[in-house]
């Protein structure tokens, strides 16, 4: 497995990319599976990188509460799928160290994450962000567009104007676009992520790459990605406690179906 640590690049230039492989739906099932062995094997790291995202979630919550402005949670809890995928970087490379049979070390590990700032994960973070914000944008043009200004103030007193006509029309376009943005999103990051931390290659390579394998195992990825979202959906619902964990199992579970995507080319 060519492997290159990610705070020692040894190499000129940029790694090679393995051709993408053509998976049947039992990847599902097979990934999640080794998601939830690699989340046994070392709990402690998928709660701890899990807990950023559920404080996070439960500080917007109480923001929001005592702002009387509980209107806006709705963008956020629906976006939530753009941003989950960064949290697994370190993730990503506790499945990576699982695999090679390393060390589980706590300081080498984070040395890892904190060394990605120097490579191109800053960029697709950026990139998750944008997406993400202009999302919320959208968001709320689309609620403005359908309810009307004065709407956002009359939501938590009466939430029964979401099932009127208006409400229930807001609601579809705002998912069908919504799902678009998730889609693209999911179409960049679930081989170009992972892509980016195991191997030396540029952002825009990795992107196209990722776009590659998911447009050759349309039917599979799409599967997938809506069990992602799902499963980061119910998570989401008990005030953001299930994503203790739903994230790092579906973390750990997105690195097996980025080496299934692209296995190396001795396994090919």
């Amino acid at each position: 497995m060519q492997q290159i640590d990610s705070h020692q690049q040894t190499r000129q230039g940029p790694d090679p990319i393995p051709d993408h492989a053509i998976l049947g739906f039992d990847a599902i099932p097979g990934a999640l599976r080794d998601g939830w062995r690699d989340f046994r094997r070392a709990p402690g790291f998928g709660l701890f990188f899990a807990s950023f995202y559920v404080l996070g979630g439960l500080v917007l919550v109480a923001v929001a509460a005592a702002t009387g402005r509980e209107w806006l949670l709705m963008p956020f809890i629906v976006g939530f799928p753009l941003i989950a995928p960064f949290a697994a970087v370190g993730l990503y490379e506790v499945s990576r160290r699982i695999e090679l049979g390393e060390v589980l070390d706590w300081r080498a590990i984070l040395r890892t994450v904190v060394a990605q700032k120097d490579r191109q994960v800053p960029s697709m973070a950026m990139v998750i962000l944008l997406l993400f914000m202009f999302w919320v944008f959208v968001a709320h043009t689309i609620f403005a567009l359908f309810m009307g200004v004065s709407a956002l103030t009359n939501i938590t007193s009466s939430p029964e104007v979401l099932f009127g006509t208006q409400g229930l029309a807001m609601l579809a376009v705002g998912t069908c676009v919504g799902a678009g943005f998730a889609g693209v999103l999911f179409a960049i990051t679930v081989v170009g992520l992972p892509l980016i931390l195991d191997r030396e290659v540029d952002l825009i390579s990795a992107i196209i790459a990722s776009f590659q394998a998911v447009a050759a195992n349309l039917g599979v990825m799409l599967l997938w990605g809506l069990v992602i979202t799902g499963l980061l959906f119910l998570a989401i619902l008990p005030l953001f406690l299930g994503l203790f964990i739903v994230l790092p199992v579906l973390g750990h579970a997105s690195w097996h179906m980025y080496r299934r995507l692209l296995p190396d080319e001795d396994e090919t």
